[in-house]
């Protein structure tokens, strides 16, 4: 897990991991999954990232290991959340012009167009306020308590 952390902080690939490190794009990917590095991949490694041996052995406790991983676990989610809807987003403006355009050829007189323009938006206004938490109905919160309610004791 330090290896990966280490490696993403330098904005690194696993490619150009293990070609800066000498070892295969295999091995690299096995040691981050958890697999225990022999000592002459931690020695390639360590020069790598210019630290020594014991700090790439090390793990942080377990307690703020769980922590972390659940704070960037949400980050994660909340930024792909943000990017679906700016995918969305983009998929609303093209499809809504091509109507707009189909109507105004087919017929002028009557702008049938907006009609799907205006239900989709209230499905991507929806959207928006879900990804950027604009309302936090159902959120971590509402979950924690529906877990710990079923659960029937505190998380």
């Amino acid at each position: 897990m330090i290896i990966r952390k280490l490696r993403l902080q330098r904005g690194w690939s696993q490619e150009q991991l293990a070609e800066y490190s000498g070892l295969s794009i295999r091995t690299i990917q096995r040691i981050e999954r958890g697999q225990g590095p022999s000592l002459e991949s931690l020695k390639s490694l360590a020069a790598v990232f210019e630290t020594n041996i014991a700090d790439l052995k090390e793990e942080p406790d377990s307690m703020s290991q769980d922590s972390i991983t659940q704070q960037e676990q949400r980050v994660i989610e909340q930024v792909r959340a943000i990017k679906d809807f700016y995918s969305h987003l983009i998929t609303y403006v093209l499809v809504n012009l091509v109507l707009f355009a189909i109507n105004f050829f087919t017929s002028p007189g009557y702008i049938w167009a907006w009609w799907p323009a205006l239900g989709w938006g209230i499905g991507l206004l929806s959207h928006w306020a879900s990804a950027f938490e604009v309302f936090d109905l159902f959120g971590a919160k509402w979950e924690k308590r529906q877990i710990e309610k079923r659960l029937g004791r505190k998380l």
